[in-house]
């Protein structure tokens, strides 16, 4: 497909769903910029905004959040004493810092909140915002555990508050793109669908940097444990948190649910009714007690959205091959969708006339038989196979959906009406997230209901 028509359509999508909300001629206008840091806005637009947990995530965060016109910073939280100082030198020096996001969330000026904490804070911070009358932005996995999301979702219909989870994809233009290729029927009844994520360096593994100057006095240690097991002081468990069950959910809780955010938004579903998982430590063998490898099954049942299919996930963080990245294929009676990069590309093979036949083996006055009564049927002889044909579709170039993710956020707060993600999408996404590692290091498989959320009972007949 030709880039101005592929353009074209993506503006379209981009512009006309009520998803994608912001269109994105406005994103393409607004460049982020090294002017005046301190900067106010206009009382009568302005949304104040804090951030708690300004690591890498919560920094990229805050930037696309301040990409939004009338978004102004007004704080930040973290245990660490050094991104408190980081924030002031990227942001705006007269910014509040604090170690206790509780200050934050007793700011009258601030409107909403950026949650970039390990995992095992999620809920309880963004329960604690709500309450507080603040709306939330939470990076995923929404929560750690099951429990911790139907607190959540509790209290998010209590309050009212808009909450969005930080799985920008939701928001892309390519997986509307998607979206709507599927729901055309581009390639026919959908029956699988396979979602990868391939990595193959240190810090893709989470093998982040320590900083020399972490010690109990720069690093609010306790602060940063909260309701984990209490141990003594060891940044490495700060810093590199994700490698450790304790306050992160390993690769299925950072990377799968991005997979199951971006699967609910193509096709329409709500989540797996059955949950297989296995890995395990092949290669950074560093003291971590996660995974670095993980394989997942999860059967999804037909609804009205969809028809029934299997999804495969897998994880790789030793990919020797140079297969890095992440992908989806889509596969169908009738073609393959790829979405891949930057954008989609749709395969098809036309579908055969005449069926073929394979009569060999048959006596010949069988063969003579057949061979009269399908030439009367099919003039025309038997088909010879189609070709594949291919379609791509590609992003506008310099499009970011992070960007795009903050824009609906922000108008979600300004118009009081959520456009994606919100508790329940998240909750959805998170839960066969973290239900893979139960499924792995239980080694069962595990029973999810998707329409109530909750973990399903597992008969005796349905174990295997």
């Amino acid at each position: 497909m030709d880039s101005n028509r592929s353009r074209r359509d993506f503006l379209k999508i981009a512009a006309g769903g009520s998803l994608a909300a912001v269109p994105l001629h406005v994103l393409a206008q607004t460049p982020e910029s090294d002017g005046d840091k301190c900067k106010k806005v206009s009382a009568n637009d302005r949304i104040g905004l804090a951030t708690i947990g300004i690591g890498g995530q919560g920094t990229s965060d805050t930037k696309a959040a301040l990409k939004v016109p009338g978004v102004e910073l007004v704080g930040v939280a973290d245990v660490y004493e050094g991104r408190l100082v980081r924030a002031r030198e990227t942001f705006c020096e007269t910014i509040a810092v604090t170690r206790d996001y509780r200050e934050l969330l007793a700011r009258k000026d601030v409107d909403a909140v950026i949650i970039g904490t390990p995992d095992h804070w999620h809920a309880t911070i963004a329960i604690d915002a709500m309450n507080a009358g603040k709306d939330v932005y939470c990076e995923k996995p929404m929560v750690q555990t099951v429990d911790d999301g139907q607190r959540l979702l509790e209290v998010q219909k209590r309050t009212g508050r808009i909450l969005q989870v930080g799985s920008q994809r939701v928001s892309s233009v390519v997986y509307h793109k998607a979206r709507e290729l599927l729901a055309s029927g581009a390639i026919g009844k959908l029956n699988m669908v396979q979602g990868w994520w391939y990595r193959n360096d240190p810090i893709g593994a989470w093998q982040y940097t320590l900083p020399a100057d972490a010690s109990p006095e720069t690093v609010d240690w306790d602060r940063f444990l909260g309701h984990a097991p209490k141990r003594p002081f060891e940044p490495i468990r700060l810093f590199r948190w994700r490698n450790y069950r304790d306050y992160g959910t390993g690769v299925a809780g950072d990377l799968f649910v991005h997979l199951f955010s971006g699967l609910h938004l193509i096709t329409g579903a709500v989540g797996p009714t059955r949950i297989m998982a296995t890995g395990g430590l092949r290669h950074w063998d560093d003291g971590r007690d996660v995974p670095d490898v993980m394989l997942a099954l999860y059967d999804y049942p037909k609804t009205e959205a969809h028809s029934e299919f299997t999804l495969s996930l897998v994880v790789n963080f030793a990919d020797g091959g140079g297969g890095g990245g992440d992908g989806f294929r889509f596969v169908g009676s009738e073609g393959v969708l790829t979405v891949e990069g930057s954008g989609v590309t749709v395969s098809r093979q036309a579908p055969p006339g005449p069926p073929r036949y394979t009569i060999d083996t048959f006596p010949k006055e069988a063969q003579e038989a057949f061979l009269e009564e399908y030439r009367s049927k099919y003039p025309e002889g038997p088909p010879e196979l189609k070709p594949l044909r291919e379609e791509s579709y590609r992003r506008p170039q310099g499009y970011s959906d992070l960007d795009h993710h903050f824009r609906n956020f922000i108008e979600a707060v300004r118009s009081r009406k959520p456009h994606v993600e919100d508790a329940a999408f998240g909750m959805r996404a998170a839960a066969p997230a973290v239900l893979s590692n139960t499924s792995h290091f239980e080694a069962r498989a595990v029973r999810w209901d998707p329409q109530a959320m909750k973990v399903a009972p597992t008969s005796p007949s349905t174990t295997s």
